[in-house]
């Protein structure tokens, strides 16, 4: 079974390429139910995982945290004495990818796609654990990524936290394309996938080493596109074609003050990945001072409160019923799961 990590950061187009990549026979890509990033801080919660009640109170945390993803994995049922024979090691990192090689073979795929972006947080994990995985780092402009931020229901609404997350993921992204080496890793811009998608597709399926077929096209067509698309609108355009016309947005829906911010917090990396500067072309970067963050932070919390009192009252269920469960492991022991 061949593990692929598709990384970088959210609203860059990651559903977008895992439906593409879930309408080829030898791939699966389930909607991630980021089973890293939302249980690796909770581990310490379990004690010593060689003790088996404690590893066995792991594996069933995450498949009950699989059981609440707010797009079901209908494909398995996850049987938990079946998980745990298939881990050769005790860890969170084992258990996650024996819940991946069971969905795949109950898909009858031989490669999954895992688009929790922010795996690259435990790339040293994923490297020791999995043989020769391969990644596919998908990267956006961060004026457009902050643009689609700002009008979803999940992550950080004011420019300054946003990029400031953006730029910690591509740094971490762009350290391990150089510890992984181009034989495993894959860079792909959401520009470039939207702008020559047949080409871009050929390309990557190449390095996936499978053949690329046309109808990866026609991925809004699939009962997988329909299923994200109706379970929230953060996913509601992958019901249509492919579009470019969200490229550059940010010009229009940002002010020069928003693009200002954006472009000072995360110049560096995007100059490494090519995005051309327009607010600091003719200006200086900003100098972000204490109360200047402290400022941001206060217009961000309010942001954040406003978007969850205008959010679909069914989205928001689905989110807080896997919540619960991240707060009722925490709970144990007081640890913070926010």
């Amino acid at each position: 079974m061949k593990a692929i990590f598709m990384i970088g950061e959210q609203r860059s187009g990651s559903n977008l390429l895992r439906l593409m990549l879930e309408q080829h026979p030898r791939i699966t890509a389930p909607h991630p139910p980021h089973i890293l990033q939302r249980m690796m801080p909770l581990v310490p919660v379990y004690g010593d995982l060689e003790n088996d009640a404690a590893f066995r109170q792991l594996i069933a945390d995450v498949c009950e945290l699989i059981h609440r993803n707010p797009v079901p994995w209908d494909a398995v049922e996850l049987d938990e004495n079946e998980v745990f024979r298939r881990c050769r090691e005790r860890s969170l990192v084992a258990v996650y990818g024996a819940a991946m090689d069971l969905y795949a073979e109950a898909e009858k795929a031989d490669h999954w796609v895992c688009k929790s972006m922010q795996n690259v947080r435990w790339i040293g994990d994923l490297e020791r654990y999995f043989e020769d995985p391969l990644y596919i780092y998908l990267y956006r402009d961060p004026r457009d990524v902050c643009l689609s931020f700002m009008k979803a229901v999940v992550g950080e609404k004011h420019p300054y936290f946003i990029t400031r997350q953006w730029r910690e993921l591509q740094r971490l992204c762009l350290d391990a394309r150089r510890l992984v080496g181009p034989q495993r890793f894959y860079s792909l811009s959401y520009e470039a996938l939207v702008g020559d998608t047949d080409g871009e597709l050929h390309r990557l399926m190449a390095f996936l080493g499978v053949e690329y077929l046309p109808g990866q096209q026609e991925f809004y067509r699939s009962r997988a596109a329909w299923e994200a698309a109706h379970a929230s609108r953060l996913w509601e355009n992958v019901e249509k074609p492919v579009m470019n016309s969200r490229v550059g947005r940010y010009r229009t829906g940002l002010s020069y003050d928003q693009i200002h911010v954006v472009e000072s917090v995360a110049r560096d990396v995007m100059e490494e990945l090519g995005y051309p500067l327009d607010v600091l072309s003719v200006a200086d970067p900003l100098e972000f001072t204490a109360e200047m963050v402290h400022q941001y932070d206060l217009a961000n919390k309010e942001l954040k409160h406003t978007v969850m009192q205008q959010c679909d009252a069914e989205d928001l269920a689905r989110r807080s019923y896997q919540q619960a469960l991240l707060d009722e492991i925490s709970g144990r022991i007081g640890v913070d799961t926010e």
